[in-house]
């Protein structure tokens, strides 16, 4: 999850934004003492906005426009600090080491080919889902051998971090070296990620 920068600059400000606004002070003038249910207010506006004329409407959207103006002449001088937002991410070497896989992961290196040859229709993010449910089904001894190799391609990622950060050149990759972390690895990484997103989603 990316951290906020309370320094950025506020962000565009649509017409109907505007619009919404200007309700909002009115109800609030009106009734100062009434708590607003956002849910009808919201409604309410939105049957407003579209019963308004070109011309009623051209007010706001001269806001809007000098509201993007503000905006783009803002970003312009705006530098995120590091670590803030994507522009202030640090970029990943890719000569880097590969991150290890997790021991679910190394499970599903192992069953993703059986998954899709049994179900061949299945979505990536269903194939995911899949071995989720064969994994979290598999009792603590039956996880062991996978940890364990989970474990050791750990300790190989260490030890090359070690060598990478000591000299750079020090660490070469080997794309044959790793037969259960190469190149499948990040997309595996990025599947769990997927089902993930999607157990979420369920609950």
């Amino acid at each position: 999850m990316m951290r906020k920068d309370v320094n950025k600059p506020k962000g565009k400000t649509s017409a109907y934004a505007f619009f919404v606004q200007t309700c909002r002070e009115d109800q609030r003038k009106k009734n100062p003492e009434q708590s607003v249910n956002f849910a009808e207010f919201s409604k309410k506006c939105s049957e407003k906005w579209k019963g308004l004329t070109a011309t009623d409407k051209k007010c706001f959207e001269d806001m809007a426009k000098a509201d993007k103006v503000r905006y783009n002449r803002e970003m312009s001088d705006y530098v995120p600090p590091k670590g803030y937002g994507r522009k202030g991410r640090k970029r990943k070497d890719p000569n880097a080491p590969k991150r290890p896989p997790s021991a679910f992961f190394v499970f599903c290196s192992e069953y993703r080919p059986s998954v899709k040859q049994q179900f061949p229709g299945l979505s990536i993010g269903d194939c995911a889902k899949k071995l989720g449910e064969m994994w979290s089904k598999l009792t603590q001894s039956e996880k062991q051998p996978y940890e364990e190799k989970a474990q050791k391609l750990r300790e190989k990622y260490d030890r090359d971090m070690v060598a990478y950060r000591g000299g750079g050149t020090t660490y070469a990759r080997n794309p044959g070296s790793s037969a259960q972390g190469g190149g499948g690895e990040e997309e595996e990484e990025d599947d769990g990620d997927d089902d993930e997103d999607e157990d979420d989603d369920d609950e």
